[in-house]
């Protein structure tokens, strides 16, 4: 299972990206605009055929992604025949030749075809990561449903008491911000910088609203794990830390806390902090048997707001016509979310540390299948799909972003050329293309060194 988890992961990472260079095939296939060639996988071909239409059709040997070469997208008109497709062997001598009937003329050329349908192909890639994870968000809502932000507990004494709210009350709106699903409130309060709030939310059917403001918190006990964030178990052991000591280990599931029983991550985060330091008897369960820890928490610096609100882990099904609504609604979640990271990236509130690259995807996912697999077969599935829709949306909004050498920098040359009513000279857009890729290449082999690292950590 150990090597089977990373080729999942490959797989998976793979299909996202091949679902994308999909998008742009349909669409220039539509268009009238000439694909060159359609692959799937990286490397030498080993299997091909060429439709009616001249489409080179190939399979490469490393199965991780593909690409969709459209005739006059990046100057590369190039088709070759059969036996000149850049393959060592015959026809190699020929490889950087161009096919005379492709470029013989404009006609089926990226660069020849109307503004509009330019625009339209160069959209339809990150369009067709976001259809998947609608197509994967309606299937992972109609098996569980979705996770609206429903309170569990309210710490006594805290501002969330004093403003009226209750174990049970689901949270609407915070700041006139909808909250749908937790997702939306784990990433409120991860923005939040201080003020009040004002909270919209509903008990028994009736809708109330109320104000408090957070209170800041300059030091917190922890006792220093990462915990799972759809269950309390433990993803990681911090070296040194009260829970090493106390016999904490990675893949404990955290049962009871000083006789309290616990179901979710917010329990353990409270009863932890509330803990004034003294030693807490942890109950876990490691390898199917129950096993009782004793743990100091330590007081370290944080610097947080606390509302003394902890969320339960709940799943609310669904009707299938409301299941297609909450997963549009999950779709814009997951692609807001990567737009909030970019500015809590920015603004400091998330590390460096927490980018990761096609190694880092792998490795994440190949643990989401690890810490799964004790739940059995279904809960690797659902945890395969969340996390799925959670880089297919990640993927689409990336190639939108204005960077030059992706589809968002494309993007913007065909907006100036809107505005200009003529295109931007090919050489200026390819020498920022190229200065651009450089830029990212560097970035790439910046978060590849901090993947790797990780690993040894």
């Amino acid at each position: 299972m150990n090597i089977l988890k990373y080729v999942i992961a490959v797989a998976i990472l793979s299909v996202i990206v091949i679902i994308h260079e999909f998008g742009h095939f349909i669409v220039a296939r539509l268009s009238g605009v000439k694909v060159i060639e359609f692959s799937v996988g990286i490397g030498p071909r080993i299997l091909k055929f060429r439709d009616k239409r001249g489409t080179l059709f190939s399979l490469k040997p490393f199965l991780f992604g593909g690409s969709c070469r459209m005739k006059g997208y990046e100057d590369e008109q190039y088709v070759g025949k059969e036996g000149e497709e850049g393959e060592e062997g015959e026809g190699a001598a020929d490889a950087n030749s161009y096919d005379e009937e492709v470029s013989a003329s404009n006609e089926g050329s990226f660069a020849s075809a109307p503004l509009a349908k330019r625009i339209a192909i160069v959209l339809a890639g990150p369009f067709a990561n976001f259809v998947l994870a609608f197509v994967l968000s309606v299937i992972l809502l109609g098996i569980i449903g979705y996770d609206p932000a429903v309170i569990y507990s309210v710490d006594e004494g805290s501002v969330a008491e004093a403003a009226g709210l209750e174990s049970g009350d689901k949270i609407l709106r915070i700041n006139g911000s909808n909250i749908v699903f937790y997702g939306d409130y784990s990433i409120f309060t991860m923005e939040y910088g201080g003020g009040e709030w004002v909270v919209e939310y509903e008990r028994d059917g009736e809708k109330y609203e109320t104000v408090f403001t957070p209170e800041y918190i300059e030091n917190v006990y922890q006792i220093g794990v990462m915990l799972n964030a759809e269950e309390p178990s433990v993803n990681s052991v911090s070296e040194d830390s009260a829970a090493e000591e106390g016999g904490i280990c990675a893949g404990d599931l955290i049962l009871s806390i000083n006789g309290t029983e616990v179901e979710n991550t917010s329990q353990v985060i409270s009863l932890t902090r509330e803990s004034g330091g003294n030693e807490l008897t942890i109950v876990v369960v490691r390898d199917g048997e129950e096993v009782t820890c004793k743990v100091t928490p330590r007081s370290v610096e944080a610097n947080y707001y606390e509302t003394g609100i902890s969320m339960a882990n709940v799943r609310v099904k669904l009707s299938p016509l409301k299941t297609v609504g909450y997963a549009f609604a999950q779709t814009g979640y997951w692609i807001k979310a990567v737009f909030k990271s970019f500015k809590l990236l920015f603004t400091g509130k998330v590390s460096f540390n927490a980018l990761s690259g096609p190694v880092g995807i792998v490795s994440v996912m190949g643990e989401v299948i690890d810490e799964s697999r004790s739940d059995g077969a279904l809960y690797v599935f659902l945890n395969i799909l969340n996390f799925t829709i959670m880089l297919t949306a990640n993927l689409g909004v990336m190639n939108l972003l204005p960077i030059p050498a992706i589809d968002g920098g494309r993007l913007v040359f065909l907006v100036l050329e809107a505005i200009r009513r003529k295109p931007i000279p090919r050489e200026k857009e390819g020498m920022v293309n190229f200065v651009a890729m450089i830029l990212l290449m560097i970035l790439m082999v910046v978060v590849l060194f901090n993947d790797i690292r990780k690993l040894f950590l």
